[in-house]
Formats: structure tokens, C-alpha cells, sequence
């Protein structure tokens, strides 16, 4: 019984603990992605030019937890752009899926990417999982300060804290 009880516990700590520190480097991407149903390139460098980058990784759209967050950030998006953010939530899902999703979940408020192998790994993101044939990412979320460096790394599986801790961080930013 405790073995069952500590399966789950692993995977909130990896989650947790699969994050880049605080000060290094974001690495730069450019893929694919949706807003609003529509796709789009969503490029790392480009959004940083405007401001800091909320970049939240969620295991898989369509799922509970990832509704959750994607309406949770939605619903905040007006007070992260008034702190001059911009937020891109990313997942190893395919293109066709995030424009279902961007439309639906994300009340085509803001970008959903899909995250290739080379973007997974360097945000160390990967579960070691599958779903659908592709890789689950960690529940992370990243605030990217505009020099490029990770200014806050987020982990655990409660999406309104998420929501919490990198609202407070960009306002905080913005404060500066």
C-alpha cells in the first residue's frame, strides 16, 4: 500500500525538482503553435522584446489539470500584460491539437507552442512518459526576465498556484 501511496509522490517531486535555477540562461526556441484557433509562430526572442515571458509547461491539453491552468492563465491575462508580460504555454501535444485547445481552453487569450525534444530537454522538462505517442512534459513554469534569464521556476501540479507565483513575479518585476 505505501509503495501505491509513494508512486505518486515521486512524480510530484521530479516535477518539482525538473526545473532550470534561477539566473541561467533560457535557451531560445522558435516552433510552431495557436492562438485563438489560428496557427502561429511563437518565438522565444521575438515575445522577450516586448517583456519578461511567462512560458508554462503543462503535461497534456484536453487533460484536467491542464483545462484548469490554461482558463486559470486566461482569466489573468489582462493583469500579466498590464505588468508587461507575455504568456506562452507549451506542451509536447501536436499543432492540430493546441489550435483546438487555444481556441477552447485558452480562450484564445494567449499562445500554446508545441515543444519539440530539444526544447524539452533544455528546459528539463521531460517526464519520461508518454501519451498519445508523445512525451508528457513536467507541470513548470518559467518567468524569463528580458535578458533572457530565468527569473522564477515553478513547479508542482496545482495550476492556480502556478498562476499565482508568476503573476506575483512579473508584477513584482514590474514594480522595479
Amino acid at each position: 500500500m505505501r509503495a501505491i501511496l509513494a508512486l505518486p509522490l515521486f512524480f510530484l517531486a521530479t516535477a518539482a525538482q525538473a526545473a532550470l535555477p534561477t539566473g541561467a540562461k533560457a535557451p531560445d526556441f522558435a516552433t510552431r503553435g495557436a492562438v485563438a484557433g489560428k496557427v502561429v509562430d511563437v518565438k522565444l526572442a521575438q515575445a522577450l522584446k516586448r517583456g519578461p515571458v511567462v512560458l508554462y509547461f503543462f503535461p497534456a491539453a484536453f487533460t484536467d489539470g491542464c483545462n484548469a491552468e490554461a482558463r486559470a492563465f486566461a482569466e489573468k491575462v489582462g493583469a500579466f500584460k498590464a505588468a508587461g508580460a507575455t504568456v506562452i504555454g507549451m506542451s509536447a501535444d501536436s499543432v492540430a491539437d493546441l489550435q483546438r485547445f487555444s481556441a477552447t481552453e485558452c480562450a484564445g487569450k494567449f499562445a500554446v507552442a508545441s515543444a519539440g525534444p530539444r526544447v524539452i530537454q533544455g528546459y528539463d522538462v521531460a517526464m519520461g512518459r508518454q501519451l498519445k505517442g508523445r512525451d508528457i512534459t513536467a507541470r513548470v513554469s518559467y518567468v524569463i526576465g528580458r535578458d533572457g534569464r530565468i527569473v522564477l521556476a515553478h513547479g508542482g501540479n496545482d495550476p492556480a498556484a502556478h498562476v499565482a507565483a508568476t503573476l506575483a513575479a512579473v508584477q513584482g518585476m514590474a514594480k522595479r
